[in-house]
C-alpha cells in the first residue's frame, strides 16, 4: 500500500513539473535593453543631454524585419542625434541615441522601443526621473 501512495505522489509531482515547465510564457523574438553611456544622473533637468545605447538581441537566427523599422516612442525626451545600427556579434546590434531632456509635468521621462514582426517582436522601456516642468 505504501508503494502505491508513493507512486501517486511521484506521479503528481512529475505532472506538476511538466505543466509548469511548458506553461504559456510571454517570449519576445528579440530583447531590447538601454544603457546610459554619457551624463548619467539620478535626476535630470530640462536641457540636459544624455547618450543612450540601445542594445537589440535577436533570439531568432533570421529576422525578416530590418532594425531600421524599430520604433522609438518617448515622453519628456527628444532625439537630437543618432548613430546607425552597428552589429556587435551574430545576434547583437547596438545604436546610440543622443537625447535632450525636455521634461514632463510629473517628472517622469520615458523611452520605449518596439519591434513588430510575426514572431512576437520585441519591446524595451527605460524610465528616468527629472525635475517637473510647468509646460510639456
Amino acid at each position: 500500500m505504501k508503494n502505491v501512495v508513493k507512486s501517486k505522489w511521484f506521479l503528481i509531482l512529475l505532472v506538476s513539473i511538466f505543466l509548469i515547465s511548458f506553461s504559456t510564457k510571454q517570449v519576445n523574438a528579440c530583447e531590447i535593453d538601454f544603457e546610459i553611456t554619457e551624463n548619467k544622473k539620478d535626476t535630470y533637468e530640462a536641457g540636459d543631454v544624455i547618450v543612450v545605447k540601445v542594445i537589440v538581441t535577436l533570439t531568432h537566427r533570421s529576422c525578416p524585419v530590418s532594425l531600421k523599422k524599430t520604433k522609438f516612442n518617448m515622453k519628456g525626451l527628444k532625439v537630437v542625434g543618432a548613430k546607425d545600427w552597428e552589429q556587435k556579434s551574430t545576434m547583437i546590434w547596438e545604436r546610440e541615441l543622443k537625447m535632450k531632456v525636455i521634461g514632463t509635468k510629473d517628472g517622469t521621462l520615458t523611452l520605449n522601443a518596439v519591434r513588430e514582426c510575426d514572431k512576437d517582436g520585441g519591446f524595451g522601456s527605460m524610465i528616468l526621473e527629472s525635475l517637473p516642468v510647468e509646460k510639456e
